[in-house]
Parts: C-alpha cells; sequence; structure tokens
C-alpha cells in the first residue's frame, strides 16, 4: 500500500485516480507527496518519500537541491493550467488599456451621493484609455502559456512578436505562422507597446526586466507579469511608473513594493484559481506520481530526466537514481552480471549534474542486487519496481 500525503487541497478529480492501492492521508511515512502552494522548504521528508508532485507549474516552494540528493523526483505539471492564466492575461491587457480598475473605484466612490448618472457622464473621461486593436503585443516566452497568449492576442486584432531562444519543438509547432520571431530581448522591447512576461524564475532571470532593459522599452509601455515577481526589478519598475516611460504594471504576485506603486495593478495570484485548472493540474501530478511509482518511468521532472521504458514485460525492472558521473552506467551492469543476470533494455538518461537508469532484467532482482548498486558511489536511490 503506497500513503500519499498531500500538503494542500487538492482536487478529488485527481486524487480519485489513485485507486485501491494508495491511502491519502496524513501519514508520516509517505512515499508519494501532492502539493500546490505550500513551502516545503523547511519540511523534513521521511526516507520513504520517493516522489513530490506539484500541481502547478512553479516548484520555488520545493526545495529542489536537497531532492535531489536525498533521491525524490520531484515532477511539475505544465501546461495544465495555461488556459486559466492566458484567460487572466487577455483580461489584463484590457485592465492595463482601459483604466478599468480606477474607474471602477471611482464609480464606487459615488454610492450615496446624488445625481450620479451626471456626475459618471461628466467624469468618466478622465478613465479613458486606449484599444487594444491594431497594438504592439511582444510575449517573452513561448511555453505553454506565452504561446497560448500570442495565439489569441492574434484574435483580438493585436500584431504580436514573440521572443524565447530556447522555445520546444512542441511549443513552435503551436504557435500561429502569423506571429512574428524576434531574435533578441532588445527587439522586441523596443517595439511592443504591451509586454508578456512568461519565463521561469531562475538565478539566471531574476531581475531581468531592470533600469536597462525598462529604459529601452517604448515610452508609456504597459507590462504584465504573470510568471514571478522576482522577474522585474522593483526599484527600477517604481522609477519608470513614477516618470511615466511604463503607462501600467499588472501583476498576479503582489508584494509589499508593488501594492504601493502607482498605476500598478495587483492581483492575488489568480491565474490557475479556476475549478478546471486545478482539475487539470490534480490529473496530471497524480498520473505522473503514479506512472513512475507503478512503472519507474519519468515525464515532467524539474529534477531528473525524462526517462521511459514503457510497461516492463519481463520478470523485473530495477530503477536508479545516480549522479551524472563517468563509469556509472559500467558499474552499474557489472552488478547485473556479477549475478549471473541478463539485462533484457535498460535506458540511462541525463539531466545537468543528475541522471537516471532504468534496467529491465530476466530475472527477478533481490535486496543483494539493491544493496550492491546502492554501495556505488554517487547512487542516490534504488528502486525494484517488479
Amino acid at each position: 500500500m503506497v500513503n500519499v500525503k498531500c500538503f494542500n487541497p487538492i482536487s478529488n478529480v485527481g486524487l480519485d485516480l489513485f485507486g485501491d492501492d494508495y491511502i491519502v492521508a496524513d501519514s508520516e511515512d509517505y512515499q508519494a507527496a501532492l502539493v500546490r502552494s505550500c513551502k516545503l522548504h523547511d519540511v523534513e521528508f521521511p526516507n520513504t518519500l520517493d516522489a513530490i508532485g506539484r500541481a502547478g507549474a512553479g516548484v520555488n516552494n520545493i526545495p529542489l537541491d536537497r531532492c535531489s540528493e536525498e533521491g525524490i523526483v520531484v515532477f511539475n505539471t505544465p501546461g495544465a493550467n495555461a488556459n486559466g492564466v492566458k484567460e487572466l492575461v487577455l483580461a489584463s491587457l484590457l485592465l492595463a488599456s482601459r483604466d478599468i480598475v480606477e474607474g471602477i473605484n471611482w464609480a464606487n466612490s459615488l454610492k450615496g451621493e446624488e445625481e450620479v448618472s451626471k456626475k459618471v457622464e461628466k467624469g468618466k473621461s478622465q478613465f479613458a484609455g486606449p484599444e487594444v486593436l491594431g497594438k504592439k503585443l511582444g510575449v517573452v516566452g513561448l511555453g505553454a502559456i506565452g504561446a497560448m497568449v500570442a495565439n489569441s492576442a492574434l484574435g483580438l486584432g493585436m500584431d504580436v512578436i514573440g521572443y524565447d531562444p530556447f522555445i520546444s519543438v512542441e511549443a513552435a509547432w503551436g504557435l500561429s505562422s502569423s506571429i512574428k520571431r524576434a531574435t533578441s530581448l532588445d527587439e522586441i522591447i523596443s517595439e511592443c507597446d504591451y509586454i508578456s512576461i512568461h519565463v521561469p524564475l531562475m538565478d539566471s532571470t531574476k531581475n531581468m526586466f531592470d533600469k536597462k532593459v525598462i529604459d529601452n522599452m517604448k515610452d508609456g509601455v504597459r507590462i504584465l507579469n504573470f510568471s514571478r515577481a522576482g522577474l522585474v526589478n522593483e526599484d527600477d519598475l517604481k522609477v519608470a511608473l513614477e516618470s511615466g516611460k511604463a503607462s501600467k504594471y499588472v501583476t498576479d504576485f503582489p508584494t509589499e513594493n508593488t501594492l504601493t506603486l502607482p498605476n500598478a495593478i495587483c492581483i492575488p495570484h489568480l491565474g490557475a484559481s479556476t475549478p478546471e485548472s486545478e482539475d487539470n493540474c490534480a490529473i496530471m501530478a497524480v498520473n505522473q506520481i503514479k506512472e513512475y511509482l507503478e512503472n519507474g518511468n519519468i515525464k515532467n521532472s524539474v529534477n531528473f530526466p525524462e526517462c521511459s521504458l514503457g510497461t516492463c514485460t519481463t520478470k523485473g525492472r530495477v530503477s536508479i537514481l545516480h549522479k551524472n558521473i563517468p563509469r556509472m552506467v559500467g558499474q552499474i551492469t557489472n552488478v547485473f552480471a556479477d549475478a549471473n543476470i541478463n539485462i533484457a533494455d535498460m535506458i540511462n538518461r541525463s539531466k545537468n549534474d543528475w541522471a537516471y537508469t532504468m534496467i529491465d532484467i530476466e530475472d527477478v532482482a533481490n535486496e543483494d542486487i539493491t544493496t550492491k548498486l546502492e554501495n556505488i558511489e554517487g547512487v542516490v536511490k534504488v528502486k525494484i519496481i517488479k
């Protein structure tokens, strides 16, 4: 029986997929975990934990380095909430253009006054704003969400330019041919009336949008940030908003600073807050955890490589999480050779400092095999799948 711990409420549509071999409960010795926004950096994981499923895309709340060292595969669910985020970005394009939020707040301030209709007609001009039709939108990052935003903006009659030096083949196939391709960040920010940010927050992208980048934007630019707060340097953003260099800043990740900025619209992280997104993320996370625990196959892991041998058709399957160092595969196969066990199929994949090896064997693996594999320097976890 597999114990699963949920650190946040997870949609029952996903949890119901676990079946009778899994128990979802607050157990101390759990083999799998599901999380949304709960911060796990200070959580001490049991040595029984094999997999964490993040019901969402961002994994800043998970200690990835420690998970790798402890042989815990971390999954996320890219694209599962993309439509929900896309819809909010499209709404924010209009919020940024038409002064809708300020207009609503002003209209509400008239409660209890007389001749409201006349005052509305007289005061509405202060909230005028441009239409998005015919304007240029720059989409920085063309992953699942960015690509959907770009395609949908075309339907609004916008001129869309995309920039992503690391775009995947799958994402490229999904983009409309009408979307122009920028070859540099400078090119896209210098041309566009609106900039929509869709890149992950990493050490290399922190404060990516700083004074230098903002100064190269068009005067009056409207910036939409639906990725993470740390991508935009808030001190430099403040200067831009106060000077009018940037007309509006819309973010789904409010901070103490952005809440005080002029012409900033702060949304309380609602991008994936739809029942459809929560269901999709839960289904995807649960299926990925089950596939790993039951077959050893890895898909959408953020700390270990994608790797699959399909369903095992031999007597045994062994999976090994290990460091990406020389002579590792040879040492692993030697263990089976010394035990006179024939290897029917195997696969080895690497991702940065870590690697994963799966081996189908024509015999049943035993604890002696596990012990010898675990004693190889650089191996962090060995699992007998079958």
